[in-house]
């Protein structure tokens, strides 16, 4: 159970989820994550800061960073509101927040009014200078629930001059690909049946969760979202939602059938988010000793993303793939050495992993007041 002693909460506020990371003494000692549909209000927000306090006691105690995307829902008018509503509900349950500005540093809840276009969706920010602090050029591969982050870094610093999500947009260092969330039909407008190209029906019958699903490489403690039709995860209610994508039933086809159908599916998104890191990797120019730093629920996809981005006969100079959860954040070490205290360790590498952005900023706050 962490101590007060030396520690920093980092948040990462999303509209889907809430992820949090505590450090003591500079290293990751618990790492959680909970669904957030924040667009339903903020009392989902108030429910996971109550969860939180229940699994750290001494939370009260404890310095707190916070970083957000979730202004972005549809509860609020405009992403000004959002961040200072927010911002609100985080300092009625937490002593004393600092949130998260980008290049701006760190800003408390008096300074929120001037500051909130650079508090706002920053968390791929925190994330990509930690590893700029650590590594000495490279691409931040972040592929979430929701989207994934593709920035570079060289020096000691983050090399894009983009910051907001419309300038990222325009850049292709934020890609609206995630692989629990995404809407099937937004990966293509055209897939292959059996080897015959059938246009996509345009519905909201299926999630990408479905595909990593079938493929079985979504990790269920990620998926924690309602299908679209609101039924099943088996895998027969899953490849029910596929044929749906192309007016078929289940029992259309094998299993074997909706597996390659499924890694059809796979294939668009990979190329889609592999031809954006080329584009991303080209516009930066990076080197040689460039390395990709993987992140998120999504990482799994990077090894065969990164394949697509340089192309065939590149394998022998493709660059090194870094997990950031093992690599980057600094886990605490194994405890008494026994085989459960080293399964705890890996398991908070793997948490880590996933919620990058949350031990970013507690990592960038804790180095900050040192």
């Amino acid at each position: 159970m962490p101590s007060s002693d030396n520690a920093v909460v980092g948040w990462d506020v999303g509209g889907a989820h809430v992820k949090a990371c505590v450090l003591q003494g500079g290293e990751v000692v618990d790492v959680a994550q909970w669904a957030c549909p924040l667009w339903q209000g903020l009392d989902q927000l108030e429910r996971v800061l109550q969860q939180a306090r229940a699994r750290w006691p001494a939370m009260d105690t404890m310095r707190h960073a916070v970083t957000m995307t979730g202004e972005m829902v549809d509860l609020f008018c405009h992403r000004e509101e959002g961040v200072q509503r927010i911002a609100a509900t985080m300092a009625a349950t937490l002593p004393a927040p600092r949130y998260f500005a980008g290049d701006d540093g760190w800003c408390d809840a008096g300074e929120l009014a001037g500051r909130w276009a650079q508090i706002a969706s920053a968390n791929w920010l925190a994330t990509a200078q930690h590893a700029a602090q650590c590594l000495d050029e490279g691409v931040l591969v972040d592929i979430g629930s929701t989207t994934t982050d593709l920035i570079a870094f060289r020096g000691g610093r983050v090399l894009t001059t983009a910051r907001s999500d419309v300038q990222r947009l325009a850049t292709g260092e934020l890609v609206y690909h995630g692989v629990v969330r995404t809407p099937l039909c937004a990966l293509t407008r055209q897939i292959a049946w059996r080897g015959n190209p059938l246009n996509v029906m345009n519905e909201y019958f299926a999630t990408v969760a479905d595909v990593y699903r079938l493929t079985g490489e979504l990790n269920p403690a990620h998926d924690l979202y309602p299908p679209a039709d609101n039924a099943a995860k088996d895998l027969n209610a899953t490849r029910a939602r596929l044929a749906r994508m192309i007016g078929l039933d289940a029992r259309d086809g094998s299993p074997a059938d909706w597996l390659d159908f499924a890694l059809a599916w796979r294939g668009c998104q990979v190329a889609e988010i592999g031809s954006q890191l080329r584009r991303v990797m080209t516009m930066h120019g990076l080197g040689g000793r460039a390395v990709v730093v993987s992140a998120g629920c999504g990482d799994f996809l990077v090894p065969d993303v990164l394949a697509s981005a340089i192309g065939p006969g590149a394998a022998s100079g493709a660059p090194a793939v870094l997990p950031y959860g093992s690599e980057l954040a600094r886990i605490a070490p194994h405890g008494d050495g026994s085989e459960q205290a080293a399964d705890q360790a890996a398991d908070r590498a793997a948490w880590a992993q996933v919620c990058a952005p949350c031990v970013a900023v507690a990592m960038l706050s804790d180095r900050e007041r040192r």
